[in-house]
């Protein structure tokens, strides 16, 4: 464990369920709530422990995610688009639904928001609040 694991069990607790590890599920918690920075820190600290296994890059491509987002919270235009590029490049070794995430729908949302930001040639941020995208987890199917 990380000298960060108290902080991120925190920032994960109120998504733990679905049999998935709570850094993971805190992902999508602190990035549904705009915490970009926070969404990257918790999934950081498991992918250090899984990033030369098979979720490696997978993890790596989350964060990246995260972390264009953070660029645009801070107006970083250029660097945003940059690791949209890099993240879609590691998700897509992924296939389309993966530990229960639609990777088919975050390239396309990566996809659109690149667009977003070459379509205004890197002079308007598209975030905002109302706009800030969301990700969300697809219910496993259970037994009948």
């Amino acid at each position: 464990m990380s000298h960060k694991s108290a902080r991120i069990a925190r920032l994960a607790a109120p998504v733990a369920e679905r049999g998935l590890d709570v850094r993971y599920l805190g992902y999508f918690g602190c990035f549904n709530r705009q915490e970009f920075y926070e969404a990257h820190e918790v999934l950081e600290d498991l992918w250090l422990e899984d990033r030369r296994g098979p979720n490696g890059a997978f993890y790596k491509g989350l964060i990246q995610l995260a972390g264009a987002f953070v660029h645009l919270q801070k107006d970083r235009l250029r660097p945003a688009a940059a690791l949209l590029k890099l993240a879609r490049g590691n998700l897509g070794h992924y296939p389309p639904v993966h530990e229960q995430l639609g990777v088919a729908a975050v390239l396309t949302l990566a996809d659109d928001w690149l667009h977003r930001l070459e379509a205004a040639h890197f002079t308007q941020n598209p975030l905002s609040e109302s706009t800030a995208p969301r990700l969300s987890l697809r219910v496993p199917a259970g037994p009948r």
